[in-house]
């Protein structure tokens, strides 16, 4: 096989897979809370050969050479940095300025509920007097938000305007009736995207107390900047136009090798 061939290959499979994240920063670029994604890329073990029955080093067969075999994608991670505040007034609109969640009772469609988490504050207060997020799902107080209990739910009176301190703690008439559940997670390396804006935690992770500022009235929003990813998208098009042309030059390379070096006249 030709080397450059499969160098690249690989650095254009690469380069797709960071365009595929990159597209869908791009398309979250106006989601409440959504916190971007990166990738990094590494080599491929850079080991051509071994001797075979080599006992010059105990147990350790020594390498005949070496030789990177390209590239492929590392890891993707999320960019949790918070993103811009946009005042809208509405008295159910929250963001969390610091870092933590807002903690949700999600259920999904076979009735099953579980604790999710967001940063997208853009709730509302139902008819019966709960607060929910758009889909409906319960936004949770802050002692269940603690103990990921899915039963505890917030209810006011849908009649009465609500103030909400930057504590969470929410006031009607001057009264205490509730206050909104947002925790903070140890380690952000337990979270995983569940979708719908919202995220999972996974096994071994640790939910703690968050010291985030809640602000009523606002909304965060993407922490996508979409002129710094279309110099990105820009960016990975020519690496993978490189590619082509890499491919290309040795197909090229290759027709003469076979079809003319060495023709007999």
């Amino acid at each position: 096989m030709v080397k450059g061939l499969y160098t690249a290959y690989t650095g254009m499979v690469n380069e797709q897979r960071r365009l595929d994240v990159l597209s869908n920063n791009l398309a979250n670029a106006d989601t409440n809370g959504y916190k971007k994604e990166g990738t990094t890329a590494q080599t491929f073990a850079d080991e051509l050969a071994i001797r075979i029955k080599d006992s010059s080093s105990y147990r350790l067969p020594r390498k005949l050479g070496d030789m990177s075999m390209g590239v492929h994608i590392g890891e993707t991670y999320t960019d949790y940095t918070e993103g811009n505040f946009r005042v809208t007034d509405g008295k159910t609109d929250f963001a969390l300025a610091g870092d933590g969640f807002f903690a949700i009772s999600y259920t999904d469609k076979q009735g099953n509920s579980s604790v999710k988490y967001t940063r997208d504050g853009a709730f509302v207060v139902n008819t019966e007097g709960y607060l929910v997020t758009k889909d409906g799902d319960f936004v949770l107080n802050m002692d269940d938000a603690m103990n990921g209990n899915v039963d505890g739910r917030i209810q006011v009176d849908p009649n009465l305007p609500i103030s909400v301190d930057s504590f969470g703690t929410i006031f009607q008439d001057n009264v205490e009736v509730g206050n909104i559940g947002y925790v903070d997670v140890e380690d952000y390396d337990y979270l995983a995207k569940f979708g719908e804006n919202m995220y999972d935690l996974v096994d071994g992770g640790r939910i703690v107390a968050s010291d985030a500022k809640v602000e009523q009235g606002i909304i965060e929003s993407s922490n996508v900047n979409v002129v710094s990813e279309m110099v990105n998208m820009i960016t990975i098009t020519r690496a993978y136009q490189a590619g082509q042309k890499i491919i290309n030059a040795i197909d090229e390379t290759l027709d003469k090798s076979v079809n003319q070096v060495g023709r007999v006249g």
